[in-house]
């Protein structure tokens, strides 16, 4: 397209367009150019790309994380006999019944701002249940098999 069937866009006339065609061809033009400068703005953020890709694999990772804590849990409970299945839930009602105790005591002891820290801790543990579930399980697991090993 050259200059000159630019100016004369709507032009019923070849010569000079009017006032009023100019007026429209300079909206036409701040419109494409406006939506160009938003478009090559877009482009050039780099940081937000780069922090919405970091975000996506951030998901990804974590989604992956847990599926194969969850898999490895699994396989613990599968593996492990059911007398030390037994003993473990054992242990873990005695573990649960001290800290429950133990909560109750320093609850009562404690100031306020450390029962605030202990209760984001809380929460925390609570939102990533699965994983510490399989962490306390093979850890578990692990020291009942170096248990029974020193006594042979």
């Amino acid at each position: 397209m050259t200059d000159e069937s630019r100016t004369n866009i709507g032009s019923t006339n070849i010569g000079t367009p009017t006032p009023e065609e100019l007026r429209e061809q300079i909206e036409h033009t701040r419109d494409e150019l406006g939506q160009t400068v938003e478009a090559l703005a877009a482009k050039a953020d780099v940081k937000a790309q780069v922090k919405g890709q970091a975000a996506e694999k951030a998901a990804v990772v974590s989604e992956q994380i847990r599926a194969k804590a969850e898999q490895a849990a699994q396989l613990v409970r599968d593996k492990t006999p059911a007398p030390v299945l037994d003993k473990a839930a054992q242990a873990t009602a005695q573990v649960r019944e001290g800290a429950a105790r133990a909560g109750r005591l320093a609850a009562d002891k404690a100031p306020e701002p450390l029962l605030d820290t202990g209760r984001q801790a809380a929460g925390m543990a609570r939102a990533n249940r699965t994983p510490l579930l399989a962490a306390g399980a093979a850890l578990v697991v692990f020291l009942l098999v170096r248990r029974s090993r020193r006594r042979r």
